[in-house]
């Protein structure tokens, strides 16, 4: 059974030293790339592809790793963006059966993240973006955004919202007191990752992001990252907000999910029962979450569900996903 992954990781030493050189930079998370990690990430070639081998993984979609450019100078993350991406194109020339790509964007330049996007979707045949929520104090929902928004819709390519550490001062009011490490881990993988990605999801909701832009596709890791087990709670919001739609339908409508390397047939039962079969997507969340022995794969063929929905877990979904770029141009062009 083919398996494409979409949430596997690489970081370029261009990016680290442009985090090591910002007042921000990765927030203390580069901590958690050092080392065997960090190696990991680095390499495009032969180890990845052993290892990928060894998963029984068939694609990565590549990814630039959390928090990507987002807390970066407007003009370096623009070049950063740019040759980030071009390598990414040559890694796929180079192993075309092997590779496909998500864009880095240069957040802190919205203009300019939605051009460059067109970019790669256009010149380099990316399948979409992969973006951290929010730009330090503004949420993916800031009117800055909306010509991001708009040109992923119209290219009809998915973005893939990622976590990454909450702010300063809700690091200090919820996730400390621990200790450095404790709290790091609190504020990251623990749970604050997920809160803070889930929650830039229901507030495009919210803002009417996808009454606007109803053929906008996002991607949420983690089965969901939080918000796919609460949407019970969440549907109450429909009674005070002012949406076309209620706001379960954004979920089965405009969201599909991944499980990130959590390998829980619990989750994916959920998360089959919110958005439904046909929009679910492996990942295994490279280097962070590899275990040797297959346990991705294994997971997939045990799963509780009908082979032909096995197939498109592993690959179908996610080539029905970004077809419709294709699709759409051809019947644009008729």
């Amino acid at each position: 059974m083919k398996i494409i992954s979409i949430e596997e990781h690489f970081l370029t030493r261009s990016i680290h030293a442009a985090w090591d050189a910002s007042p921000i930079g990765a927030e203390g998370t580069d901590l958690l790339d050092q080392g065997e990690m960090g190696r990991m990430l680095e390499d495009l070639g032969d180890g990845r592809l052993a290892l990928m081998d060894e998963s029984g993984i068939d694609v990565q979609v590549l990814s630039v790793t959390t928090p990507g450019l987002h807390n970066l100078e407007p003009e370096e993350s623009i070049q950063l963006a740019r040759e980030t991406n071009d390598l990414i194109a040559t890694t796929i020339a180079k192993y075309p059966t092997r590779f496909q790509g998500f864009a880095v964007l240069p957040m802190a330049a919205p203009p300019e993240a939605a051009s460059e996007l067109q970019r790669a979707v256009e010149h380099l045949r990316f399948r979409g973006a992969m973006v951290c929520g929010r730009v330090r104090d503004k949420n993916l929902d800031h009117p800055d955004f909306i010509p991001l928004l708009r040109t992923a819709a119209e290219q009809r390519v998915p973005l893939f919202i990622h976590p990454q550490i909450p702010q300063a001062s809700v690091r200090v009011d919820l996730y400390s007191g621990f200790g450095e490490l404790v709290d790091l881990a609190f504020a990251t993988f623990g749970l604050g990752w997920h809160y803070e990605a889930g929650v830039q999801f229901v507030r495009l909701i919210l803002a009417g992001a996808f009454d606007r832009f109803p053929d906008l596709q996002i991607i949420l890791g983690h089965w969901g990252e939080v918000v796919l087990f609460y949407l019970e709670r969440l549907k109450s919001l429909t009674r005070v907000a002012k949406l076309e739609r209620p706001v379960e339908d954004y979920f089965r409508q405009n969201l599909y999910v991944t499980p990130s390397g959590m390998w829980s047939q619990e989750y994916l039962k959920r998360a089959v029962n919110v958005v439904g079969q046909e929009r679910i997507l492996f990942s295994s969340d490279y280097p962070y979450q590899y275990r040797p022995g297959q346990p991705g794969r294994s997971f997939l063929l045990s799963a509780d569900l009908s082979q032909e929905a096995k197939e498109a877990f592993a690959h179908g979904n996610w080539e029905k996903l970004t077809n419709r770029r294709s699709s759409h141009a051809k019947s644009s062009s008729l």
